[in-house]
């Protein structure tokens, strides 16, 4: 029998009672209603309220109800009033359903909660509190993107530096990468500033800020980086809003980038007394990042480093001391600061997160309670389980695995295809079978790394007449570039579609303004002509002054001769041509914002979409059958969308193409940061895989198209990162050998005609009718290349070239006689008095009293 003396003591510290046992039910029961149905871990992560809390919150474990809870659990217990709460969201629609849901468990609307919205919106809160303090008005104006643009290139004006070359747009993206790391034009590195205008980037930036001074304004960036200059200058503002907040909550940790990191930072510090100091600089700053200190290692727990520690400040001497006064910051000791988020879904890197924010929790916060939710309600075992396995790959997390009591669910299945248009034919047909199985369109979703992936499975949803909508941005042929680009291609095709020439009569920007515009509807308005012929007129008059005239003819000039080489060219080269020689893509080229690039991708997939169709009018009437579907909001459709725009939502079945290196992960990402942009990629997969309840089909393709060129692709390596175990490798059921080439699969929609230019509509018969008498042949389609005659242009075709006589263009006529006379005396709105001396067709020379002789369009003139 063991001596009683010498038993060794049970810990009993780490003890919890088991999940839905006696003790965790009794529990429950004994506790307010809206604790109830909350695991241990969520329990535990509503009920600790004191000191620095970290919530890592994986996906789909309910990380939106304890956050919610937890505010809730502060005010029914009375630690708080509402306006004592500081909590923050990432989007106002996150800050609205919060509300919502704590006015559902306490039972009333929750009112007083001026402290809960976005980081944005509270920072533009304070600063109008104290606008004085930072020499501003309490009624300065937030400046949105363009009038942030048109002023930066007042400045570059004022600087002698060259719009074209160092555009403003790359300007305002830079300015705005260093507010979001908290860097005053003053902390710019001499580096960075020297990126743009040959080292005068700082110095642009410090003058760019006076002048928002001047004009009483903030743009959107100095709503959290005056924030931080106020709250450092003025102690006891600082100290003020400290002992204010008795809580703060945080949403989103790991999306939250350096100036918001550095704003939490100052208001979760316990306030202290000022101490009279020599130290001036700042607190939490440095030249680079906008902080004190290294960066510890990922998951660094403990106290702080002493470097990351200010050295105490040095007591000034008598006479000095009204220099400067700062919070001891480095003894106070954090307040109840709970952070919730997910290392392994910090996805936003490009747009300035650091996930190394919520890595290093433990070591800003000492003492910091870490509880992981790991119960994920929303996916099966196996979907699970594979995306758990691929993210543990990452070396910079603090670790979690995703659990379910679930069942193990269909496997995660990997699909091969030969091309991407064989994916799109694959997986439409999926869906075709779930649809026929009773399966929700709604709840469906089709996840791409790239919007240029989204053009080939619209077309297929429409061949297929299957309901799609695009979440997070507009459908393919809704973006603003592919209108653009087929506005020029619409105008080629048809000179009178003044939709379209008016779309990108000034873009590229040519100095055609609003009254040059207005001055054509006017002139096509009165002589029932297109804008296009008003165009024609007016540039060989003196209605425009030299440079818009000068412009305007340009433009006139390229569409003439695009035209004539319409008929020379395939459609898809002549597509090319005029995106650059209209100078479009190099507009893009030009453009620093970080949508650029995919408008790049769009245009040169825009292109390779043309491939499939005959002609040019084959393939915008094609167009005009897409941009013809709408569905309403409460339309059964399968949902569209980037895997960046799919964070925070679930669908019963995911479908995830492109699984290829060089587009998932995707190279730039490779290239711009190694192994960061790598981690990052693999995070965004991790996504996109527990975006799916019930089932996660993963697609990738051996041949893709990828700026403009046919590539032989890679499997994504992320494929081999999957589990063996919870993986099923599935056939592709786009076609049959070689990538279903010779066919469109078994779908019964897939047996149409191709669109070309044989259509049964009235109008198109009429155009053939009008061919046939116009060219004297009955060739229905577009000649190949030259005609019999040797002619460039085949005798089929209801297009001629204007006449050629020694080498000059003669223009086309209007058809119509000036109701002017010779000696006639006129007016004119612009040039004013004076009478007709010379009358060619519609065409008026004048001589003024004032302006002298000028050549005008007779429209633009009254008889007096």
């Amino acid at each position: 029998m063991t001596d009683p003396t010498k038993r060794q003591p049970l810990d009993l510290s780490s003890y919890q009672p088991a999940a839905g046992g006696i003790a965790a039910r009794a529990r429950a029961a004994a506790g307010p209603a809206y604790l109830s149905g909350l695991n241990p871990e969520q329990r535990d992560a509503v009920e600790t309220l004191d000191g620095p809390v970290l919530v890592l919150a994986g996906a789909g474990t309910g990380k939106t109800r304890v956050l919610t809870t937890r505010i809730a659990h502060i005010l029914s217990t009375g630690r708080a009033r509402p306006a004592e709460i500081l909590s923050v969201t990432f989007t106002n629609k996150a800050a609205r359903e919060m509300k919502l849901r704590l006015g559902q468990m306490l039972g009333q609307a929750v009112e007083g909660m001026p402290w809960l919205g976005t980081f944005h919106s509270i920072g533009g809160r304070i600063l109008r509190y104290h606008a004085e303090l930072v020499q501003l008005t309490s009624n300065f104006t937030v400046l949105d993107t363009d009038d942030q643009i048109r002023l930066l290139k007042q400045l570059l004006a004022a600087d002698n530096i060259d719009d074209k070359r160092w555009p403003a747009r790359m300007l305002a993206g830079l300015i705005d990468g260093w507010k979001n790391r908290g860097l005053t034009p003053s902390q710019v590195p001499a580096g960075e500033a020297a990126m743009f205008g040959n080292g005068r980037g700082g110095k642009l930036y410090a003058q760019y800020q006076e002048r928002l001074k001047i004009l009483n304004a903030a743009d959107f960036g100095d709503l959290l980086l005056e924030n931080i200059r106020l709250f450092r200058e003025h102690p006891d503002v600082l100290r003020s809003y400290q002992s204010r907040f008795k809580f703060i909550l945080v949403d989103e940790y790991q999306d939250t980038n350096v100036a918001q990191y550095l704003w939490l930072r100052l208001l979760s510090q316990t306030p202290s007394k000022p101490t009279p100091t020599r130290e001036v600089e700042p607190l939490l700053t440095s030249p680079h990042r906008g902080e004190v200190g290294e960066r510890s290692s990922p998951g660094e727990g403990g106290r702080p480093s002493e470097s990351a520690v200010p050295p105490h400040p040095t007591p000034l001497p008598d006479g000095e001391r009204e220099q400067a006064a700062v919070v001891e910051t480095h003894k106070a000791l954090p307040k109840n600061i709970c952070c919730v988020g997910d290392d392994d879904q910090s996805i936003y890197g490009w747009r300035g997160a650091e996930v190394d924010n919520i890595l290093r929790f433990e070591h800003d916060f000492p003492g910091a309670k870490v509880i992981r939710l790991e119960r994920n309600y929303r996916s099966t075992g196996h979907i699970l389980a594979a995306a758990s396995h691929l993210i543990a790959h990452n070396e910079g997390r603090l670790g979690k695995t995703l659990r379910t009591e679930d069942v193990d669910g269909e496997m995660v299945t990997v699909t091969g295809a030969w091309d991407s248009e064989e994916e799109a034919r694959a997986i439409g047909e999926e869906i075709e079978q779930l649809q026929r199985q009773g399966h929700a369109l709604n709840e469906i979703a089709i996840l791409v790394r790239a919007s240029f992936q989204m053009r080939e499975f619209e077309d297929r949803f429409v061949t297929l007449g299957l309901p799609y909508r695009v979440i997070g941005g507009p459908r393919f042929y809704e973006r603003a570039e592919i209108r653009d680009a087929l506005a020029y291609l619409r105008v080629i095709n048809s000179p009178a579609d003044d939709l379209a020439f008016e779309r990108i009569v000034n873009v590229p920007k040519r100095g055609l303004g609003d009254a040059t515009v207005q001055m054509l509807h006017d002139h096509a308005r009165k002589r029932r002509i297109p804008l296009f012929e008003a165009a024609r007129m007016v540039i060989d008059t003196d209605e425009l002054k030299p440079k818009a005239r000068g412009s305007l003819r340009a433009l006139i000039e390229s569409f003439e001769r695009w035209q004539v080489q319409r008929d020379a060219l395939a459609h898809t080269e002549l597509a090319e041509i005029v995106l650059d020689e209209s100078g479009y893509t190099e507009m893009w080229q030009k453009d620093r914002s970080a949508d650029a690039a995919g408008r790049l991708e769009n245009l040169k997939e825009l292109v390779r979409s043309m491939e499939e169709f005959e002609n040019l009018q084959g393939f915008l009437e094609h167009i005009s059958l897409v941009m013809d579907r709408e569905g309403g909001a409460d339309e059964d459709a399968v949902s569209v969308m980037t895997l960046h725009s799919a964070k925070g939502l679930e669908f019963e079945t995911v479908f995830l193409p492109g699984w290829e290196e060089g587009l998932f992960p995707h190279q730039r990402a490779l290239d711009e940061q190694g192994r960061a942009g790598l981690e990052e990629e693999r995070r965004l997969a991790h996504v996109g895989i527990t975006r799916a309840r019930k089932r996660a089909k993963l697609y990738f393709a051996t041949n893709r198209r990828i700026h403009g060129t046919w590539n032989t692709t890679i499997p994504s390596r992320f494929l081999d990162e999957l589990p063996a175990a919870n993986v099923e490798i599935t056939e592709s059921k786009g076609g049959s050998g070689w990538g279903g080439m010779s066919g469109y699969g078994p779908s019964r929609f897939d047996n149409v005609e191709s669109f070309g230019s044989s259509y049964s509509t009235p109008g198109w018969q009429r155009a053939q009718a009008q061919r046939g008498r116009s060219g004297g042949g009955s060739n229905g389609g577009r000649s190949g290349g030259f005609g019999e005659s040797g002619s460039s242009y085949s005798s089929g075709t209801a297009r001629r070239a204007p006449f050629t006589i020694e080498g000059e263009l003669v223009a086309k006529s209007t058809g119509t006689e000036s109701a002017f006379s010779l000696k006639d005396r006129v007016f004119h709105q612009k040039f004013g008095y004076g009478h007709v001396t010379k009358i060619d067709g519609n065409k008026l020379t004048i001589v003024f009293d004032k302006a002298g002789e000028k050549k005008v369009v007779d429209s633009f003139v009254e008889r007096v």
